[in-house]
This record gives structure tokens, sequence and C-alpha cells, in this order.
């Protein structure tokens, strides 16, 4: 009998599955959900203790009281204060998170709803920005961080804030992609969200001018340059002609004490704090967060970080520090520059895991503090 010569066919080698590109967004999501949801946790606790409505405290307080006014009836309303001098008209505020309240149905657990699912996407987005620059672990450390900054509570807020920041997110992720029209159209959205949503525009516009100076003519290169800035620019003309004034929009904000003075204001009150004068608390953690905020801009720039990144991150500062008026405001104002803590994202995630832990912890513990502080006990505008 022969022998036989036909082979076997080998058995297909075992494949295994690579991993799953959703799971550190997965897990930068539940971190901030976790952070955030104690921070409100705290908030709602110590509303509840001194016998006030947790979901007024989060959902109505300061700046959100316009918006559910703007939701429920329109543009219109004014209050005038003989004392100050002020005339404040809800003209300052930017139509497209009151509107997206008014589609849910108006009121504060609409403010919330829409502000909370903001800031849901805004983590992701954050998140994906920080493992396209830094890789997947520095992203979920980054969106920690990011949550756990001592004014971070304004993310619980029915605030503008969620809006901007997962509007901007994205807008910097696809800018990173090459992702053009894309990256306009959400510049469009965020111009009518705040007027700080110009440094948004301007994070798509200016990279958009150096491919055109380049030789870069691509069609979507041209209109993602022209249309960013659309939405912004739409809202302050269209208060100008309400106001027959083409410049009305910051007639509007001089008339709430807001103004661009190139930073006067700020060196006045950081003067005063450095020289030992009398001041709250609020105004020494303005005064420090900008000091930190300062220094991460210089590590960012070293860093050489994309240029969407370093034109978002300055526009953003150039507003809070240049204008005066509700100085105690300005860390909410920095709120959405997150490109500001790549650095230290950077840093902690090449530390050991306790370390990371231990640094983002204390953060968020003493975010939680503050945040409760500054809503139930500060007596300054959030």
């Amino acid at each position: 009998m022969g022998v036989s010569t036909q082979r076997t066919a080998p058995a297909p080698a075992r494949t295994f599955p690579g991993p799953d590109p959703a799971r550190p967004a997965g897990l930068a999501l539940a971190v901030f959900a976790g952070v955030r949801g104690a921070g409100a946790l705290v908030v709602s606790l110590g509303a509840w203790w001194a016998g006030r409505d947790p979901v007024k405290v989060l959902g109505g307080s300061w700046d959100s009281f316009w918006y559910l006014s703007i939701a429920a009836d329109g543009y219109g309303r004014t209050q005038m204060w003989p004392a100050s001098d002020s005339i404040q008209s809800d003209a300052a505020f930017f139509p497209l998170y009151p509107a997206l309240v008014h589609l849910f149905g108006g009121g504060p657990v609409a403010g919330l709803a829409v502000a909370w699912t903001a800031a849901a996407v805004a983590a992701v987005g954050v998140y994906r920005v920080g493992e396209r620059v830094l890789g997947a672990r520095a992203g979920v450390l980054l969106v920690a961080l990011w949550a756990s900054l001592p004014h971070a509570v304004v993310l619980d807020l029915g605030y503008t804030e969620p809006l901007l920041c997962a509007l901007a997110a994205w807008a910097l992720y696809a800018m990173l992609c090459g992702r053009w029209v894309g990256a306009a159209s959400l510049a469009v959205l965020a111009g009518l969200t705040r007027p700080t949503g110009i440094a948004v525009a301007a994070a798509v516009s200016l990279p958009a001018l150096r491919e055109l100076l380049r030789g870069n003519r691509a069609p979507e290169v041209w209109a993602a340059g022209l249309l960013a800035p659309a939405g912004w620019a739409a809202y302050v003309l269209a208060v100008g002609a309400r106001r027959h004034e083409l410049l009305g929009y910051f007639t509007v904000q001089r008339q709430w004490g807001s103004r661009f003075d190139f930073g006067a204001g700020t060196v006045s009150v950081v003067d005063k704090v450095l020289t030992g004068g009398n001041v709250t608390v609020p105004v020494a953690v303005t005064v420090a967060t900008l000091a930190v905020a300062g220094l991460c801009a210089v590590l960012l720039l070293l860093d050489r970080a994309p240029l969407p990144l370093l034109v978002y991150t300055a526009v953003l500062l150039v507003i809070t520090i240049g204008g005066a008026g509700f100085f105690e405001s300005k860390p909410r104002f920095l709120l959405p520059a997150f490109p500001l803590l790549l650095p230290l994202a950077a840093a902690t995630a090449k530390a050991r895991p306790r370390t990371a832990v231990a640094v983002t912890a204390g953060m968020a513990g003493l975010s939680f503090g503050y945040g409760a502080y500054l809503l139930l006990v500060a007596k300054v505008p959030l």
C-alpha cells in the first residue's frame, strides 16, 4: 500500500480582536460622569441642608435666570440699576443655548438636561483631542483634570460653557483630523453660543489662512476660513440692527460693566492681591487661576502644540485677561480652554498610576468644596 502524499491543510490561525478604540473614550466619559456627578451631589446636599431647592440652585442661578427667561419669552428683557448706572439687557446672551432649552420644554430641568448632555459630549471631545495629541492614557487624564478644575462646577449648571466646550472640542478634533468643513460648521454653532465662541472661529480661520498662504487653495479650506466666524458675526450684527447701531452688541456689554481694557483692570486687581490688599477668596482663587493658566500657556507653546489649539487657547486668554468687569468670573471664562491642561496631562500620564490618581482625586475634592462654596456661600456672580 503506497503512502499518501496528500497534506492536511493547516488549521487556520486563531485571530484575536484588537483593542477597542471606544473603550478609552468610554472610560473618559465614566471618569467625567463620576467626578461631575459627585460635584453635583455635593452641591445638591448643601442646597438641601440650607433649605434651598437643588434644581433651582443648579439650573436657575445667576446667568441661568437670563437664559431661562429667553427660552420662555424670547428676547426683550432689560433690568436697570440706578445705583450703579447699570443697564442689563438680555441681548448680551447668545441664542443657541436658550433655543435648545426652549426646544426641550423650558424651565430649569430642561436647562440642566441640555447642559449635562453637552457636558458629556464635551468630555468625549476633550478625550479625543488629548488622545490625538498625547495618546489614550493622557487623553483620559486630560478629561479627569478638566472635570476637577476649581470652577468645573459650571459644568453642572444650566450655563452655556458645557455647550461651548462640546462644540469647541469637536471642532478642534476635526481640525486635527483635517476635516475643514466639519470644523467650520461647529465653529458657526460655537459662535452662536457665547461671545468667546469667536475663539473657535479663529482656530479654524487662522490655520486656513496659513494654508492659503502656503499655496493650498482647496475649496474646503476657502470655505472653512470664511464660514467659521459666520455664527458669531451674525448675532453681533443682529443685535446692532435691532439697536440701530452697527456695534450695538458691544454697547450692551459696556452697559453690563464688561469691556475690553487690554488687561488694565486685571493688572489692578492682581496688584491689590500681591500687595496685601483686603480681597475675597474668589478674587484670590481667580488670581491664582490666571497665573497657572499663563504658565500652562507657556508650556503649551514650548511643546509646539498644533496651531488650532494654540490659536484657540490664545484668543480665550486674551479675551479673559484683557476684559474688565466680573473679575471673579474669569476662571469660568477659561473653563473651555482645556488645551491649557495638555502639559499637565502629559506629565501625569508619565507618573505612576497611584500618583495620577492622587493628583486628580485631590483636585476633584477641592473642586467639590469650592463649587459648593461659590454657589451656596459666596455672594459674587459665578
